[in-house]
Order: structure tokens, then C-alpha cells, then sequence
């Protein structure tokens, strides 16, 4: 197996018993952490472990450094290990939001350098509606060896300060559309975007029924995005570095590679009140 993107329903129910692949369920609530931990304990796929975004994808929040930002890459490693993963296993994450908190695994695993993570296309809903099994059983341990090294696709905010009105960067916000405008912000003490930030929804990137559009329709609509900018001088963002990673797996699905995530995100950003903001 080599999935380095996106793994169909059919296709992992066909690999669901091999023993190079490691499977995580990354179910969560923004509003409330404990859902990710219930239905997984009702109900997950089978041989599927958990990953919690606030626990494993993610270190504490400190007040500065927005609400999901990046663990220390030695702990997210190790974390790895103990739930089975080694360098040559296939990893899938699946949730039940479109994709959007797997994408932050998946973006984890490649941050750490590991190209083998793919998310399930669909996510909960498309296995369950294939009519596939699913079981209460937990796995039992499988610790493996996890070694990596942290590659140069995350940036800071000074990274996004210094660039803000230079055309070596191109900044996409992957917030609903109100929430960009600086309109019904419910989740931040602060509304608004940062300047020169363009959106697009992470929502946007799926079809009707919950999965990714075609590589040709991500292109279509990222292109504009991108004008002559390289998807290499691309940086993601959102409200706190997790939905901001749906729109750098689209890209990848587009072909568009290399774009960059900046964590702290709009969270991090407010913290400072000497960085400025736009409505």
C-alpha cells in the first residue's frame, strides 16, 4: 500500500486485516472534546485506534499559542510508536466532518516526515453507508520504532508578518465565510482576518455527498487563489491550524504542491495585539 492522499472506502475495507497499515479515528467536536471519545467507544472501525485532537494531535494552548498548536515533534513521534506506527506502515486517519480533523493527522504524519498517511474519502459516513462492519473492540498494544524529522512546512507568525505585503506569500484562510469577514464570530474573543489573506472555505472542497472534489475541479478553484504565486510560497490558516489543513490536502489532491500551514492560525495571530487585522 501507498496512499499518500486519499484511500476510498473500497479500498481500505480491502487492506482492513493488513498488518503494515495503522488506522485512526479522529472524531472530535470544536465544542466539545469529550464527543471524539464517546463514538469511538460506541462504535469505530475495525482495528482503529484513537487519536485525539486535543491530546495527541496537539499540544496545551498556553494563551499565546493558539487553540491547537503543534506538540513538540519528540512527544508526537513517540505517541506514534506506541499506537503502531513504524516508518514503513501505511497510516489512515477517517473522521466524520469531512475530513478535516484526519487532515490535521495527515499533515501531522507528513510534518514529521512520513509520506504514507492517507485519508478515508468520505470519512465515517461513506463506511457506514458501503455497509461495512464496525465494533466496539479496542486493539491491544503494538508498539512500534517511529523516527522522523521535522521538515520546513510549518511557519510562524513572524514568518507571516514579515511576508504580509510581499508577494513571496500568499495567505488562504480556510474559515467559513462570515467568520473571514470579521461577522458571527462565536468560537474567538477577536473578528476579523489577517490583512491580505485570501478565503476559501474548507467546506468548499468537498462534493454533496461529503468527499473530495476531483483533482481537476481543486485546481480549478485554487488556481485563482494562487494567481502566479508557487504552491510553495502558499500558507494555510484558519482559526487554530486544523482546518487549515483540509485546503493543503486539497491542494496536494490538485496536484499543487509544497503549500505550507501556518498553526497558530487566527487564534495565535489575536494574541498579539500589536499585529494588525482586517474586516
Amino acid at each position: 500500500m501507498n496512499y499518500t492522499t486519499l484511500i476510498s472506502v473500497a479500498d481500505l475495507a480491502a487492506h482492513i486485516d493488513d498488518p503494515d497499515l495503522v488506522i485512526f479515528d479522529c472524531r472530535h467536536e470544536l465544542t466539545d472534546a469529550t464527543v471524539g471519545t464517546r463514538v469511538y467507544g460506541e462504535s469505530h472501525i475495525q482495528n482503529a485506534r484513537f487519536a485525539h485532537v486535543d491530546k495527541n494531535l496537539s499540544a496545551p494552548p498556553n494563551g499565546k499559542n493558539g487553540r491547537h498548536p503543534l506538540p513538540d515533534p519528540a512527544v508526537f513521534m513517540e505517541w506514534l510508536g506506541k499506537a503502531g506506527v513504524s516508518n514503513n506502515k501505511q497510516v489512515v486517519g477517517y473522521d466524520a466532518s469531512g475530513g478535516v480533523y484526519a487532515s490535521r493527522l495527515w499533515w501531522m504524519l507528513r510534518w514529521v516526515g512520513h509520506a504514507k498517511v492517507a485519508v478515508l474519502n468520505g470519512g465515517w459516513q461513506a463506511w457506514l453507508a458501503a455497509g461495512h462492519p464496525v465494533t466496539k473492540e479496542v486493539p491491544g498494544p503494538k508498539t512500534a520504532k517511529f523516527t522522523g524529522r521535522t521538515d520546513r512546512s510549518a511557519v510562524d507568525a513572524g514568518h507571516v508578518l514579515n511576508n504580509l505585503n510581499s508577494p513571496a506569500m500568499r495567505l488562504i484562510d480556510a474559515r467559513s465565510n462570515d467568520r473571514f469577514r470579521g461577522q458571527n464570530e462565536t468560537i474567538d474573543p477577536v473578528a476579523g482576518h489577517i490583512p491580505g489573506a485570501l478565503n476559501r472555505f474548507f467546506k468548499d472542497n468537498l462534493d454533496t455527498q461529503g468527499r473530495f472534489k476531483s483533482a481537476a475541479e481543486l485546481r480549478a478553484a485554487f488556481a485563482p487563489l494562487l494567481g502566479n504565486t508557487p504552491a510553495s510560497q502558499t500558507v494555510h490558516h484558519c482559526g487554530s491550524g486544523v482546518s487549515a489543513c483540509h485546503n493543503l490536502l486539497a491542494m496536494e489532491i490538485a496536484g499543487m504542491k509544497g503549500s505550507r500551514l501556518y498553526p497558530g492560525s487566527w487564534s495565535e495571530w489575536i494574541a498579539d495585539p500589536s499585529r494588525p487585522i482586517a474586516t
